[in-house]
């Protein structure tokens, strides 16, 4: 929709503002596409497929998109081979032209960042062309790949994420009946060793494209060098590509040992959750998993051309627990606890050790620094059973800043520094403060965040289907509701007191569920106020599954 302050993304139009650009209506229409190459690929159209790609990846819609994805990445400011980076509102709009047209292809800048185990990780910078080329094509693929995803893979997708996989890996492993023995798969390198005849013989997108991305070689240190194998790390293309590379596993497993329900997966109990290259396969016994499912895994990743880990693929049985994604899984008895891990725990009192020293003359920075880590970590971790965790945290960073600031005042007494640093807050005496004339700031406290159960996306979910519009409507209204509560109330009171379906009576607006007409809303204090609606959970899930979003709205 077009209003006075906004300007339609129209190819025609030769003086765009791109500040101006109504993204909303950008990205309903680059949805409504890829909504129908779903459709096309479930009848099996594959010809259909490709000509709605094809027109996805010329539509201005679409490469409005990309650029700006590519120009609000975390990594936007860094430059390709060839140092160039779109700052202003006329490189982008030169930029949306120029994917119209055949695009170069260029070296990677090889760029390496430090591993945990102290090693380094490859990563391949392109040019800001590439970028927006892999943007561009990314929409016209991902629809499939999630069509064809494996229902337990939940890296590197939509609407999925780690939080999902412990979910599932809590729901195999929580029952006294639940399989004993895990097999914890790592691929060796798997950015760096795929296929790059698989990938071109298996992968539906233009192929002169792709082999374009793959065999473009990466320049180091003044020199080229070729890429035989592997997709590059850093392209936004590359995620999607190697997700769809691994997938195919779990139905080999099903095909071997039974789905869901059959007498035969109920014998063996052999399930799979995967989470990008790290996967996790449970079992009744250590044979079955050494014997039978891990040469099963070893054939699938060989057809690609890859291997496992010697050192990182290991049986274990649940009671000794194992680390997965962060988390320590562990079943005491007949209780299974997921907690952040010893290694987790270690490397975020390094961060804090590091921060503190780092930006010790700084100090209204280095708080602000530590309030950041302490919150992403312990918002990571606030699924699982973390509050000793988080107070082991917290006692540290009390200790850490106590020290410094003693170091900081050596010639005054502990009094004086008390009362400089430390203030009260309600029953708390000792809240650490960072006094400022116009920011001050205070410490964030991890046992602050709320423990929290999450509720999983359901296995065969696509956000891309349009079966499913009304499921994570529903479900993304929920999270909403739960983290802003001041939209139950307000939605509450424009209606009345009233359902928005049944027009009866809420008695209360915790009886309600806040529900979303519309995909790709800008969700801020003010404007989901004007979408809201809040109505009976029984009259929503009473409707139809087949009932369109406005269908739901103006019943």
């Amino acid at each position: 929709m077009m209003t006075d302050n906004t300007v339609d993304a129209n190819p025609r139009r030769h003086q765009v503002n791109w500040k101006l650009i109504d993204w909303t209506t950008v990205k309903r229409t680059v949805r409504r596409l890829q909504e129908r190459i779903v459709k096309a690929f479930k009848q099996n159209d594959l010809r259909k497929v490709k000509d709605l790609q094809r027109l996805l990846s010329k539509s201005y819609h679409a490469r409005l998109l990309a650029v700006n994805r590519v120009t609000t990445n975390k990594g936007w400011k860094t430059p390709g081979i060839d140092k160039v980076i779109w700052k202003t509102a006329q490189q982008k709009l030169k930029a949306v032209d120029q994917l119209l047209e055949p695009i170069p292809q260029a070296p990677l800048r090889r760029i390496y960042i430090p591993k945990k185990n102290g090693k380094k990780r490859p990563l391949g910078i392109p040019t800001m062309s590439i970028r927006g080329q892999q943007a561009l094509h990314a929409l016209t693929l991902e629809p499939i790949a999630e069509t064809t995803a494996d229902p337990s893979s939940f890296g590197f997708r939509p609407v999925r994420g780690c939080r999902d996989a412990m979910k599932r890996l809590f729901s195999l492993l929580c029952r006294s009946s639940s399989p004993q023995w895990i097999l914890e798969g790592d691929i060796k390198s798997c950015f760096d060793e795929i296929s790059h005849t698989w990938i071109l013989e298996n992968i539906p997108m233009d192929k002169k494209v792709v082999q374009g991305w793959l065999t473009a070689g990466y320049s180091e240190e003044g020199k080229l060098f070729p890429t035989d194998s592997g997709t590059p790390q850093g392209g936004l293309a590359s995620p999607i590509i190697a997700n769809m590379v691994l997938d195919g596993l779990e139905s080999k497993l099903h095909e071997k040992f039974g789905k869901a329900g059959s007498a035969k997966l109920k014998k063996h109990k052999v399930h799979f959750v995967r989470y990008a290259d790290d996967f996790v396969i449970t079992g009744t016994d250590e044979n079955l998993l050494k014997e039978t499912v891990l040469p099963i895994v070893q054939e699938h990743l060989k057809a690609r051309g890859l291997r496992l880990s010697e050192e990182k693929t290991v049986i274990t049985h649940v009671s000794k627990g194992f680390d997965f994604l962060g988390q320590n899984v562990r079943k005491y008895k007949r209780t299974l606890l997921i907690r952040p891990s010893a290694k987790s725990i270690t490397a975020i009192k390094e961060k804090i050790a590091d921060t503190i020293k780092q930006y010790r003359e700084r100090p209204h920075v280095m708080l602000t620094r530590l309030n950041s880590i302490i919150r992403g970590w312990a918002n990571f971790h606030k699924h699982a059973v973390s509050k000793r965790a988080f107070g082991d945290v917290d006692h540290y960073v009390f200790q850490k800043l106590w020290k410094w600031a003693c170091r900081r005042h050596p010639n005054k007494g502990l009094k004086w520094i008390k009362a400089k640093y430390f203030t009260h807050e309600g029953k708390r005496k000792w809240v650490f403060r960072i006094k400022h004339p116009e920011n001050p700031v205070t410490r964030f406290l991890a046992s602050s965040v709320l423990i929290q159960w999450h509720s999983m996306v359901k296995l065969h979910a696509n956000p891309y289907d349009p079966e499913w519009k009304s499921y994570f409507s529903l479900r993304h209204s929920r999270i909403l509701a739960r983290k802003q509560p001041y939209l139950l109330e307000t939605a509450w009171q424009r209606q009345n007191h009233c359902c928005a379906l049944c027009n009866q009576l809420i008695t209360q607006a915790s009886e309600g569920v806040i529900y979303f007409p519309h995909d790709n809303i800008a969700l801020d204090k003010t404007t989901p106020l004007l979408h809201a609606r809040l109505i009976h959970l029984d009259c929503l899930e009473s409707t139809k599954a087949g009932s369109s979003d406005e269908g739901l709205i103006n019943a």
